[in-house]
């Protein structure tokens, strides 16, 4: 039955009695009521679990609840006392489910047996562990490896991550495409490219040093509540906060700490954004040019005024290269495009320039209304120019940010979750385990959509995550499964991917994180990377959901059993019997990082890895710091030309995680009830001839053989800019070509679809 959205401008700050409701409303839903106390005693503490949500960093002295709404949420979620056993599957045929909503169908519970589908009665029957693993064994051992993809979520331990790249590799493959294909790949390929690393510059203790942040295309309130707390003592003490970002998100305008009983009783917000500043989707790039354009100004007037310098002129010289070639684009850029480009008046941007003129220590963030448009390389690459400029990386208080997703996304690329061969040191893993890895690069997330499109896909193993929920064009892909011989779906829970099928497919259930993992030697520990490469240890609480689940690493470690050929230098048996071990083959293969890994597991606040470019040694082929100079002003696929075609932004809401929906609340928008609307600017919703609350179809403005168009979106009246519009992932990626997608990182341009909008 469609769902009637409400629509009331939420006028309350983030946090405070909101967040407080929100948790016991989902504590009782989830009948998991009596787990709430003790999250404040475990929830990202020393000798607790890790949160299974965002991957913001852990303090090393925490709060006395280290945790936000959204990680309460999905504590909750996984600790749910519902349960989705044998005898549901045995009343539900797949084609009933398929009518489910993402809602409905993880709120059913834990799954708590292994279950393979028979086609015969359209339903997943039960089968015992080693039935599972002797045909998936079978199977495999059939298959040309390259293939088969082995996907990776972003919630797996670094333990399990180690174990599962080392199966795709002794197998015979490196197609390892995982979550941050979708995400943070362009960063990935960015920083690399600017500064040597892959990863930001910035640790916890920064915040404490900074006296300016900028933050573009990041949504703080939602997509990582935490660092909430950092940016609020930021502001005590008077650091301005400087936000680009199309939609006015509440948890940049007002935040009240749960953890201060003063503010909650007084109900007194802190302010976090100081200017804010609604940039048009995929106009980030113009803004970021008219900043520098403006230091660039300043700088010459100082010049010739005998004052100090806007530009740090011995930072460039000493540790950049090119600066020559982006100071052109400054000045050879005109003011009028910049405008029309950004959907920013000068004025605006030239008092955001100001406030990054003066400041002696920068940090800033960004998330994925950077990384996820046609030029976010460009994206990312010219806010570190800007940085540069200021001598801003490799100093206290200073740095870039990106805010990751998954709460181990970052750590499973670190020990071996990837596809491209560069980023795996293969001779070492040679070494260690006595075999010829292989040396072709595999297939991202993407790429593996397309041989999936293809038919050259035999089998596909989902180590966590929704993948075909997750993915662009999602009707193709659909359609497409079918045609992959061996679907195996390691999970916690029931979801869409899990029912659109293959020949042959299994469910294959597990713990959580903060579930107890008995093994031989007793309880275990595993460890995940931060968005800041500190490394934190996590030890299960609770009494997992069902005697019959199996641990990652255990499932992982039974199918490469039964699927290679024995190898001494591979202890499976003796790794799943003590994941310390694990941990110290993750010593030897990445010492740099890992060295005395079993040692660390307990220092506060984690262990940071090294990264050269926090000490200004930049490990590019120029060796410096690199700038570089965007292709175009505008991020997008279209070029802002044709007023008949907005750009689309797809997000998060407040009541949901990745592709796991909580509920129907997007509370901190003040949207209730229904996932199917879109936000639009009044203006645009009256010239395309829609009437207030009205219905609306979703159209790709694409010419490529193929119709991607949605309907029955109600139509909501926002604070957006002309010419962009908002509506939900995973909603709308059937909207989403799977060829627009970030030059040279791949990653899918959910920011910014070219779409028309038709009443209907």
């Amino acid at each position: 039955m469609a769902r009637r959205a409400r629509y009331k401008p939420y006028d309350q700050p983030t946090g405070g009695w909101g967040s407080v409701k929100s948790l016991g409303k989902h504590a009782i839903q989830q009948q998991a009521i009596t787990t709430a106390p003790l999250l404040m005693r475990d929830h990202n503490k020393l000798k607790g679990y890790a949160c299974t949500s965002c991957a913001w960093t852990k303090p090393g002295e925490p709060h006395l609840a280290e945790f936000c709404e959204n990680g309460a949420k999905a504590t909750f979620w996984d600790l749910t006392k519902k349960r989705t056993t044998p005898d549901f599957f045995a009343r539900h045929t797949v084609a009933d489910l398929l009518g489910w909503s993402d809602y409905d169908l993880e709120n059913e519970g834990r799954l708590t047996h292994p279950m393979r589908y028979d086609p015969g009665s359209d339903r997943y029957v039960e089968v015992s562990w080693d039935e599972a693993f002797a045909d998936i064994g079978a199977k495999l051992k059939g298959y040309d490896p390259k293939q088969t993809i082995f996907y990776a979520s972003g919630r797996a331990s670094l333990e399990t991550s180690y174990m599962y790249q080392l199966f795709a590799r002794l197998y015979g493959h490196n197609n390892l495409p995982d979550s941050s294909n979708m995400c943070h790949e362009t960063t990935s390929v960015a920083l690399p490219q600017s500064i040597g690393t892959p990863v930001g510059t910035v640790l916890l203790k920064d915040f404490a040093e900074t006296d300016c942040i900028f933050s573009f295309g990041q949504n703080v309130g939602t997509n990582s509540p935490r660092l909430l707390h950092d940016l609020q003592e930021a502001r005590e003490r008077d650091i301005p906060i400087v936000v680009f970002n199309p939609l006015r998100e509440r948890g940049w305008e007002a935040f009240v700490s749960p953890q201060r009983p003063g503010q909650m009783i007084t109900n007194s917000p802190t302010q976090i954004a100081t200017q804010y500043y609604q940039v048009r989707a995929g106009g980030d790039i113009a803004v970021m040019l008219g900043i520098g354009k403006m230091l660039l100004a300043w700088n010459d007037e100082a010049r010739a005024a005998g004052r100090p310098l806007v530009l740090d002129e011995a930072f460039i010289a000493e540790h950049t290269h090119d600066f020559p070639a982006f100071e052109a684009k400054l000045r050879e850029t005109e003011w009028p495009e910049i405008v029309e480009a950004s959907g920013l008046p000068r004025a605006s941007i030239e008092a955001a320039a100001a406030t990054f003129a003066k400041a002696k220590a920068i940090i800033a963030i960004y998330g994925m209304g950077l990384t996820q448009h046609k030029l976010g390389v460009d994206c990312i690459r010219t806010l570190v120019n800007l940085l540069l400029m200021r001598g801003q990386i490799g100093k206290p208080g200073a740095g870039i940010c990106p805010i990751r997703g998954h709460s181990n996304v970052q750590g499973q690329r670190t020990v071996g979750i990837a596809e491209k061969t560069e980023l795996v040191p293969l001779d070492r893993l040679a070494e260690q385990f006595g075999f010829e890895p292989p040396r072709d690069d595999g297939m991202a997330t993407v790429e593996a959509c397309e041989a999936i499109i293809a038919g050259e896909v035999r089998a596909f193993i989902g180590l966590g995550g929704n993948f075909v929920r997750a993915i662009p064009e999602r009707e193709l892909m659909e359609a497409k499964w079918g045609g992959i011989d061996l679907s195996v779906q390691i999970a916690t829970k029931l979801n869409r991917c899990h029912l659109i099928t293959g020949k042959t497919t299994y469910l294959l259930p597990t713990i959580v994180r903060s579930e107890i993992d008995e093994q031989a030697t007793g309880p275990q520990i595993v460890t995940v990377e931060d968005s800041t490469t500190c490394i934190h240890a996590s030890r299960g609480k609770w009494k997992p959901a069902a005697d019959t689940l199996l641990s990652e690493p255990r499932i992982v470690a039974e199918m490469a059993k039964a699927t290679l050929a024995p190898n001494p230098k591979v202890p499976w048996d003796g790794w799943v019997k003590d994941y310390g071990t694990i941990r110290d083959a993750i010593a030897e293969t990445y010492p740099e990082a890992f060295h005395d890994f079993n040692d660390r597991l307990d220092i506060p606040g984690g262990f940071p890895r090294p990264v050269a470019a926090r000490e200004r040694k930049w490990e590019t082929d120029t060796g410096k710091a690199n700038f570089a100079v965007p292709k175009a002003l505008s991020a997008s696929f279209d070029d802002g030309l044709d007023s008949s075609i907005l750009r689309l932004i797809t997000l998060r809401s407040n009541d949901q995680f990745n592709t796991s929906i909580y509920g129907y609340a997007d509370r901190l928008r003040g949207i209730h009830g229904s996932r199917m609307i879109v936000m639009m600017n009044a203006d645009d919703r009256i010239r395309f001839g829609i009437a207030k609350h009205g219905k609306a179809r979703l159209t790709t403005a694409v010419d490529d053989g193929i119709l991607r168009s949605m309907g029955g979106f109600e139509v909501i009246d926002y604070d957006i800019p002309a010419g962009t519009c908002a509506a939900y992932f995973p909603e709308c990626n059937a909207l989403l070509p799977l060829w627009q997608y970030a030059q040279e990182s791949m990653t899918p341009a959910a920011k910014s679809i070219p779409i028309r909008v038709a009443a209907e």
